[in-house]
């Protein structure tokens, strides 16, 4: 953080641009008391290991999985009850028809591909693959390309790092993996089908049961910065909110809503399941992850 205690700081932050977030980053929704520098890498999840490792940002988006392990390992972060990105994550489990069909509790004794453990996608099939299907996740090898964003943690041993360059998405289409978690890399292809059976009906009809839409990023900022400028952290959720009032075609109608209460279920199930998956050394409250400041926001 660039600052003298009465000057506008510049704050150093990592932030994708996402329709909800468009309007902050060019300029519609702005500020006469903070300035945000968006130095972050494109895409922003490349940015998570050294804001957690060596304090690169003063503020910006962060998976769930890697603030939740950042507040366990004592690093100097808090969160914001402002979701960036989430969505339902039924259809992020995906296999190759060709190599036969498998249910849910099939992949239990095989091996399946997963960009890093700690992914957050990752954490939420997973939870979803336990819970709703009974898989034991311990009976999965889960092959992986890297390590977790902190460095204090290790993966469970049911882990296996493939060679530096593999291709999950083309493994899994190969039969060298009996199935992958993953987002955006799903193979569009037509051989590829979900793990979860009619995955789209089943994340609608869990959400009616739960009433929770899985968050993937949140806002986090510096801890120092809310304790020095509060008034800055409170700007900053202002402008979160107002830019996702000006999302083009409103705010999509499967998102996590804003604020610690509306937020409170979800951020409880993510840290009962990183803590059933061994991706938390010990459990955390959700208020804990707030701070005086943020915690009193909206």
């Amino acid at each position: 953080m660039t600052t003298t205690q009465t000057a506008v700081p510049t704050l150093r932050t990592n932030l994708a641009d996402y329709p909800v977030t468009k309007a902050i980053r060019d300029g519609r929704v702005s500020s006469n008391i903070v300035t945000l520098d968006f130095c972050g890498p494109t895409p922003a999840h490349n940015g998570f290991k050294a804001m957690v490792r060596e304090n690169a940002f003063d503020a910006g988006e962060l998976a769930i999985v890697t603030f939740l392990q950042a507040k366990a390992y004592g690093k100097p972060y808090v969160l914001l009850p402002t979701p960036i990105s989430g969505r339902f994550q039924h259809h992020c489990a995906g296999f190759n028809i060709d190599f036969g069909h498998l249910d849910p509790k099939d992949i239990e004794g095989k091996k399946v591909g997963v960009r890093t453990y700690t992914q957050t996608t990752a954490l939420w099939i997973r939870g979803i693959l336990r819970h709703e299907y009974g898989v034991d996740l311990d009976k999965v090898t889960w092959m992986t390309l890297g390590d977790g964003h902190l460095a204090e943690y290790r993966d469970p041993n049911h882990c296996v790092r493939l060679p530096a360059g593999s291709s999950i998405p083309q493994m899994m289409m190969n039969g060298e993996l009996a199935a992958a978690l993953l987002g955006e890399d799903m193979p569009k292809d037509e051989r590829v089908r979900t793990l979860v059976p009619d995955a789209q009906n089943a994340a609608k009809a869990w959400f009616a049961r739960e009433g929770v839409v899985p968050v993937n990023h949140m806002f986090v900022v510096h801890q120092d910065l809310s304790k020095q400028r509060p008034e800055v952290v409170r700007e900053l959720y202002r402008m979160i909110v107002e830019s996702r009032t000006q999302t083009e075609g409103g705010t999509p109608a499967v998102f996590p809503p804003i604020g610690l209460e509306q937020n409170r279920k979800g951020l409880q199930l993510a840290i009962d399941w990183a803590l059933d998956q061994k991706i938390l050394p010990h459990r955390l409250s959700v208020d804990e992850l707030f701070d005086d400041v943020t915690g009193s926001l909206g």
